[in-house]
């Protein structure tokens, strides 16, 4: 889940000058471990990614019991494990409103989109699009989409990435930052989706571990009792008894309605997460993947419910953990770090530190190579080179690709440093749910969808989604200073998605070109390949 998602609901429109922390000696060491074995993965995968197709999808040789772990490494980020912890610390049970959203999503990847999206792809998914819909046209709209929820992804992480380690770690924020982006460019420069894979890979497992240690221990302190565990909860938390029920955060439903609707098909139109469907060599593998990634991140979630409510019961009322304001060190996302403290002591809090770092790393990693792969396979292979690049020189434009991303990505990252990043983690969810997802599942399931119409309705849905986020409450009032916002959500994917699915069918229905017949014919051929992965008898496929 992107960085900052959750952690910025936490505290909605408050920009917290982060504190300076003293150095912890076990989260640098640990945290080097982690970065020397990484490396030596990047090194190992860098000999053995040696074209394009290595470089975007692992040769397509990644097992779905891997795949599902990397693409859980994906959700299980440094915002699921802090944010949500945060947000359950402060409001009890709305702080799983965004939980349920993202894990909401798993069931409908595993059976409505796995299958066919693995049997039409190759790298990523405006392969989908392109093999019904004419090339052109809905590759430039659709890498536009992707182009803009890459880099928004990537402005929250950095951000993110620069306040966390600077108040973890104690150093500066522009340290960290580039330092968040070489070790990520390393990884990605050399070693392509392999060594990203395997990076998410070992993050997954070192965060699984450290959030059922820390659970264990709650438990522990309760005599493994979630009775005693929400008693505690309910006696020290301010709200009481509220906690155990909806309304402390998000008091009124159409609020929670477009929270959830954003996170839930937000997490369906993620190019990053999408691409990693091509990564396993068939759909067999691709539907694996979806229900592992499904099996992890519910029992993280589980897991969390438990820490989250740990936090409410061990740090309430104990002046270790508080300021002389009153509030808690580090705000209310450091909860989680501070309940390690509290039940495992330095040792533990050193190890949640440094996995809270190489969480981001992975992520970052994973977004870096979805945005070259739209630059260098979508539009300057398939685009500029119509579908016959030279391997030699793409796969050199996807390295320098990277580069470029990664100098962005610090450039952008140290601009934003002191701004209030809460639009920008909410745009890359609504833009994607908005922009990719209606044109993915239109023209997988919907034989009238023509390319006139996906065009004009993805251009709705991200015009639509970027005018409310800016006239909302977390732009228009807390960046920009007016009284009140001209729109009242801070998610509006509720309304801008089906503004984008029904301009998709207005105008497709009206479609009376000779193009848009042919987008209707090709449907045929489409879906008996998504199907069943075979080439159907000779018809009509994308510009034919």
């Amino acid at each position: 889940m992107g960085l900052w998602t959750e952690v910025v609901l936490a505290a909605p429109a408050v920009a917290v000058e982060t504190e300076r922390q003293p150095l912890n000696p076990v989260a640098i060491a640990m945290f080097l471990v982690f970065v020397a074995a990484t490396l030596m993965v990047s090194y190992w995968a860098s000999r053995r990614t040696r074209s394009s197709r290595d470089f975007y999808t692992a040769g397509g040789q990644i097992t779905g019991l891997q795949n599902g772990t990397a693409i859980a490494g994906d959700f299980m980020s440094a915002a699921s494990f802090l944010g949500i912890t945060g947000l359950i610390f402060i409001g009890g049970f709305d702080g799983l409103v965004l939980a349920m959203g993202a894990f909401a999503a798993w069931p409908l990847l595993l059976f409505l989109l796995a299958k066919r999206v693995r049997n039409l792809g190759s790298f990523t998914f405006i392969d989908v699009v392109s093999q019904r819909l004419e090339r052109t046209r809905i590759r430039l709209v659709a890498i536009s989409g992707t182009i803009v929820v890459v880099v928004l992804y990537l402005i929250a992480q950095m951000v993110g990435a620069g306040k966390l380690i600077e108040l973890l770690f104690g150093l500066p924020y522009e340290v960290a930052v580039i330092a968040v982006s070489a070790l990520v460019l390393a990884y990605v420069t050399f070693g392509g989706m392999l060594a990203t894979t395997w990076v998410q890979i070992i993050k997954a497992i070192l965060l699984t571990a450290g959030v059922t240690v820390t659970a264990v221990l709650v438990l522990a302190e309760t005599g493994f009792s979630l009775d005693q565990l929400l008693a505690g909860a309910v006696a020290r938390h301010p709200e009481g008894e509220r906690i155990l029920a909806p309304g402390v955060l998000f008091d009124d439903p159409v609020q929670v309605t477009t929270i959830l609707v954003s996170m839930l098909f937000g997490t369906l139109g993620l190019p990053h997460i999408l691409m990693r469907l091509f990564t396993v060599p068939n759909m067999q593998e691709a539907k694996k993947s979806a229900f592992y990634a499904s099996l992890f991140m519910g029992y993280f979630y589980l897991a969390l419910v438990i820490i989250g409510f740990g936090t409410a019961s061990l740090l309430y009322q104990n002046p270790a953990f508080f300021g002389a304001d009153g509030q808690l060190l580090g705000g209310s996302n450091m909860a989680a770090i501070h309940l390690a403290t509290a039940v495992g002591g330095n040792v533990l809090t050193g190890f949640m530190s440094a996995v809270t770092f190489a969480t981001i790393l992975a992520v970052v990693a994973g977004l870096t190579v979805s945005g070259a792969a739209a630059i260098s396979h979508d539009l300057y292979a398939e685009l500029l080179c119509k579908g016959a690049p030279d391997p030699r020189k793409e796969l050199l434009l996807t390295r320098i690709t990277t580069l470029v991303i990664g100098v962005i990505a610090v450039v952008l990252g140290i601009l934003f440093q002191n701004e209030n990043v809460a639009f920008i983690a909410t745009m890359p969810m609504v833009v994607a749910a908005s922009v990719n997802f209606p044109i993915l599942f239109l023209s997988l399931f919907w034989p009238g969808l023509t390319t006139r119409g996906a065009v004009t309705g993805a251009l709705v849905g991200l015009l639509s989604s970027v005018t409310l986020i800016i006239v909302g409450p977390q732009v228009w009032v807390s960046v920009l200073g007016f009284e009140r916002a001209l729109f009242p959500y801070d998610y509006p994917a509720l309304f801008t998605l089906p503004l984008a699915v029904v301009s998709m069918w207005l105008v497709s229905r009206a479609d009376r070109s000779t193009r848009g017949q042919v987008d209707r014919d090709n449907y045929h051929s489409l879906l008996v390949r998504s199907e069943y992965g075979v080439e159907p008898a000779p018809g009509p496929v994308g510009d034919r």
